[in-house]
């Protein structure tokens, strides 16, 4: 009903269904801890933010309404971590490395770029990874077919096509260019593009039909602004994100696509919609131009908002409990009137957020959450 912009009995919550409305596995310790729950081992579902596996019996003790369904490792490529003296590395499977260090360290950090000095060439002959490997759906099935109680989210082969572009590329290169070389800007681009359509076509050709919600991710926005003009995003990636959308909706009419971009992102929220766009998230309410109350007005009729339920900068981890509880009314107030909302964090809960403070958003959320 939320997803249908109606107002049901409350407000649905999501944790830890994505690998972007998840809880790292410090603050999952230390919650766990606090709620007097025994459990001998954590087990990670997202490397690189160290993000924690909730428990399905947190999931129902806090009455998340969503279920996660992640695809699996290619059949070639496993994960495989490696030491140095200070770091720990791997290698993702598409040839990005990552390190974290063994001393103090929450995340790991991207620390090589595959193809930095890559031409068109170097880029049309890459080894992709294989997005139709059967083993990435090995078992997907009969998993959901256990979930039939909750909206069944399914995340995408990771990080979007701008994104992995910079990742393959390094930063400063790749935004060079689409300056400076447009030519190498677009077949990377459409290289990453033919990807996702052929992942998306594996997992909803077996499991489609068995899903509510489905991810895709984007960073395009900062802190303060985008990171690429709206021109910029028109010319090169627009375009795009239509190929995948549209493809999408055309093997699975029913679903809903869920797109990640942190930021302040306001400026292409018409774009977005165009392009296909049901659901945003994370709803970075610290960013410029998110107001929460303004995005409502505007947009609130076409999207729903997932995330955005509380502030994860500032309040979340740095605020008194009733500081918490008030910001949590806030939102709700704001992004909860005519269904269009989803209640979660904005993005992850962080390494430092107390436990006391995750109880109080909760809280907050049962005391204002019903309709």
């Amino acid at each position: 009903m939320a997803l249908r912009h109606k107002e049901s009995d409350c407000i649905p919550f999501d944790l830890g269904s994505t690998g972007i409305t998840g809880i790292h596995k410090l603050a999952y310790q230390n919650l766990l801890f606090y709620l007097g729950i025994k459990k001998a081992e954590i087990q990670i579902f997202d490397t690189i933010t160290q993000l924690a596996m909730v428990d399905k019996k947190l999931l129902q003790r806090l009455e998340v309404a969503t279920r996660g369904v992640h695809p699996l490792n290619p059949s070639n490529w496993s994960l495989e971590i490696q030491e140095s003296d200070r770091y720990k590395y791997f290698r993702d499977e598409y040839g990005v490395e990552w390190s974290m260090p063994k001393e103090g360290g929450l995340y790991y950090d991207m620390t090589e770029n595959p193809l930095k000095s890559a031409t068109i060439e170097d880029i049309e002959g890459y080894s992709w990874p294989n997005p139709r490997d059967p083993a990435r759906v090995a078992g997907l099935k009969e998993e959901i077919e256990k979930l039939s109680d909750w909206a069944i989210v399914l995340t995408g082969p990771g990080e979007g096509l701008f994104e992995r572009s910079l990742w393959m590329r390094g930063f400063e290169r790749f935004y060079i260019d689409l300056i400076r070389d447009p030519p190498l800007a677009n077949s990377l681009l459409a290289q990453l593009t033919d990807f996702r359509i052929k992942f998306w076509e594996l997992l909803l050709d077996e499991i489609g039909d068995l899903v509510h919600v489905v991810v895709e991710a984007d960073d395009l926005a900062t802190q303060n602004s985008l990171m690429i003009s709206p021109e910029i995003y028109r010319r090169y990636l627009k375009p795009q994100h239509k190929r995948v959308f549209s493809f999408i909706k055309e093997k699975a009419p029913h679903v809903y696509i869920f797109l990640h971009s942190c930021g302040a992102i306001y400026d292409l929220i018409p774009d977005l919609i165009e392009v296909g766009v049901d659901i945003l998230n994370p709803v970075q309410v610290s960013a410029a131009k998110m107001d929460t109350k303004k995005l409502k007005k505007e947009f609130g009729d076409v999207l729903t908002f997932w995330g955005g339920g509380i502030d994860t900068q500032e309040v979340l981890p740095k605020g008194t409990p009733d500081e918490v509880k008030e910001e949590v009314k806030r939102r709700i107030d704001d992004l909860a009137p005519g269904g269009g909302f989803i209640f979660a964090a904005v993005h992850n809960i962080q390494a430092d957020v107390p436990p006391e403070n995750i109880i109080a958003m909760w809280e907050a959320l049962q005391e204002s959450g019903n309709y």
